[in-house]
Parts: structure tokens; sequence; C-alpha cells
């Protein structure tokens, strides 16, 4: 029996396996397709990006390795790009940050302009895939004391509130182009390294700073704005302007996307605890998707419990249309597209591991308190055939099966990434 037929034998006993339980699986796979995950550009090349790649990071951001192969500008970023997406079952869409402009000369961040992110939009075109973004506020000169929208100096502070505007234009030219909304996503690195004295200063300058960059109005149609908070940082240990609450209220008095990054919280919270709450008094969410490993250390994305009941969370209450995924890691110790792809998948592998519940079944128990048959189902689900209908998904959608593609990805990478100089 050849490995395709295994496959599909292995997915029919599957289907009749969740049949018994109420699950259909046909149905799960097309509801999987409707779910796009935005892919962030910066895991090829380390967040570099092209306004001056040999900077180095600075602004609270870090990657750590160096693995051979990093994209070195746009042409071999999209390469790669192109070669991550074969890998991918379904249609995903694509997050960049300000810095990856093309111009064929120096542009300062405000003064960025659509005609600067044209090639991206015909490269979306091609591929059929949306377009997100995210001004950068970091790795620039003007960041270098940690602070950006709430900064004290009235100059520096317009340049960033400029650079915010630009990149609003910019995602609704995205969204207009593709006939889908651009998410952009606003998260800045301001904060102090050691306890300040005045708390409510910076925190108000920022609220003004948003203010008028949210002045313009662009229709929902084609942006949504998001902003990000997060407990510290790099140099913002002690405070952090951005913090969950200022951003939480924030965003429910503008009516705009709450950004909830898994790696930016204490580490005994979940943002999967926290969905319900904001989806109660938010239209919409947005999720940074990373793996924090005793801080916001951006990790790889891997089949945790944290990232299964995220998508729990999600599809039990049918948000898949009010939660917008996004994932956000960059490792440069490991093949930066194997990262992409394990990362990727494994928030794909997640979902379907949600949808393949008996969710109205198991509200019932619940409802009528009968834990005991709760918690049963809850745990014969853990052992269920569920990889065997991924896989078939893969199958389905002509990508490959199980770690298949680390034979192609180790091709490509003896091929062309260290060929790079």
């Amino acid at each position: 029996m050849n490995k395709i037929s295994q496959i599909e034998k292995a997915y029919e006993i599957a289907r009749k396996r969740y049949e018994e339980i109420g699950v259909d699986t046909e149905a799960v796979m097309q509801r999987l397709e409707r779910i796009p995950v935005s892919i962030h550009c910066w895991q090829g090349d380390d967040v570099g990006g092209f306004e001056n790649p040999d900077a180095g990071l600075s602004g609270g951001i870090q990657a750590t390795g160096n693995y051979p192969g990093k994209a070195k500008n746009v042409g071999e970023l999209r390469a790669d790009i192109n070669k991550m997406l074969t890998y991918i079952p379904g249609k995903h869409r694509l997050s960049l940050h300000a810095i990856y402009l093309e111009s064929s000369k120096k542009v300062p961040r405000n003064e960025i302009r659509p005609e600067h992110f044209k090639g991206w939009v015909d490269w979306a075109k091609e591929q059929k895939v949306g377009l997100d973004f995210n001004p950068t506020l970091f790795s620039h000169p003007f960041a270098d004391d940690g602070f950006t929208l709430s900064h004290k100096d009235p100059g520096i502070r317009r340049f960033w509130i400029e650079h915010c505007l630009c990149t609003r234009e910019i995602g609704a030219y995205f969204g207009k182009e593709l006939g889908t909304p651009c998410v952009n996503n606003i998260w800045i690195p301001d904060g102090y390294k050691d306890i300040p004295v005045d708390r409510f200063a910076p925190r108000k300058r920022l609220m003004e700073s948003l203010d008028e960059v949210l002045s313009v109005r662009y229709d929902k149609k084609y942006l949504m704005d998001a902003v990000e908070s997060k407990l510290f940082g790099i140099g913002s240990e002690s405070y952090v302007v951005g913090s969950h609450e200022f951003y939480m209220l924030y965003a429910m008095k503008k009516n705009i996307l709450l950004t909830l990054d898994t790696g930016h919280f204490h580490p005994t919270e979940t943002v999967s605890n926290k969905l319900s709450s904001a989806l109660l008094f938010l239209d919409g969410v947005l999720l940074h998707v990373s793996r924090p490993v005793r801080w916001d250390s951006d990790h790889v994305v891997i089949l945790e419990n944290e990232l299964v009941e995220i998508a729990q969370e999600i599809l039990r209450n049918g948000f898949e249309n009010r939660v917008y995924i996004g994932l956000d890691f960059f490792d440069a110790s490991v093949n930066r597209l194997a990262a992409w792809i394990i990362g990727t998948r494994n928030m794909l592998k997640a979902l379907m591991y949600a949808l393949l519940e008996p969710t109205d079944r198991m509200k019932e128990y619940e409802n009528t308190q009968d834990y005991t048959a709760r918690l049963a189902m809850l745990e014969e689900l853990k052992s269920m055939p569920w990889n065997a209908v991924w896989d078939y998904y893969c199958l389905k959608h002509n990508v490959p099966v199980g770690y298949d593609w680390l034979y192609d990805v180790k091709e490509y990478e003896k091929d062309v990434l260290l060929k790079r100089s």
C-alpha cells in the first residue's frame, strides 16, 4: 500500500470515529479552509528589514542565533516566503513591518508612502493573499532612549505620529488593492528600565499621540486598527507606558482591535482565558501567537496546551470572524523556513484539533451539570485520531504530509540558503 492510500485509509477510519460522536470531518476541513493565519515576514531575516539591514536591532527587540541563509534583500525574502507557503495548507496572509519598504534611496519613516510597497501588493495579488501591516517604532535613533509616541520631546513625538499616520495610509492602500481589510497594529517599546516617579504623564502623551494618529478616518473594509500592550521588555523592565490596562480601555473607547500577544503577559496568565472577556466588549481581537520561554522570547510556536486552548476558545464560540490570528516569532538559531513552517502548521493543527470536538454536546453536558460526561469526553478526545484528519487535509491541499517537507527544505538550504553571501 502506497503512502497516499495509507493516508486515505487512516482518514476513513478517523472519519467514522468522529461520526460516532457527532463530528463531520468534511465540514471541519471546510471551516478550517476559511480561517486565514497572518504569517509574519520578519522570521525570514531576523527583523532586519530593508531600510538599513546592517544597523542591528534595538528598542526591546532581539533575535538570537546565527543560522546561515538569512534573507538579505527583498528578492531573497520573497523567494523564501514563496517556498514556505508551498508547505502550508489553505490560503493565508502576510504581515509586513514598515521597514520592509522598497526604495532606491533612503526614505525617512515619516515619509513612507504606498508606492514604497507596490512590489508587495503586486506579489500579494500574484499569490492571492492579503497583507497586514505594522509601524516600526524601534531600531531607530529616535527610539534609542526608549520612548516614541510618549516621548517628552514634541519633535520626536511628532516624527512617530507622522510615521503611524503613514502606515495607516499604506494599510488602507493594501485593503483597497487586495479587497480584504488590512490589520495595522501599533506596538511601541516605550518604558523605563527602573522605577519611575511619574507613570501618568507618559501615558497621557501616548493617549494624545494615538488620538492624532487615529484622527484620520478609513473605512473598516479597508483598514482595521489595533493596539498592542506589553508587560515588560528589554529596557522597560519596571514600567511600560502601553500597558494591558491602557490599551484595553483605549481599544474600547476607540472601537478598535486589542492585540493580545501570547508572550506579553505574566508567565501565569493565559491569553486563551482573556478572549471571552475581551470579546464581550470589543468587536474584535488581534492575536500575536508566539512562545514565551520565561520572558517574551518569541520562540517558534509548538503544539502545546495553551495554543490548543486559544484555538478552542476561538472556535467553541464561533469567534473566527472576530479574532484575527497572526504569528510573531523570530528564531535565528534554526533554519528560518523551517521555523515558519513548524509554527504556522502548528497553529493550523491547533485549530483543527479544536474543530474536531462535539462542542454542542459538551456544552449540553455542562449546562445540565453533567460534569462527569464533560470530563470523560474531553479526555477521550485527546486520543482521537485527529492527526489522520490533518494528514488528509494536507493531502487535499497538495502540501507535504508529516515531516516530508523537511527533506525539501534541507535541499533548498543546500542549493539556495547556504550560497548566500
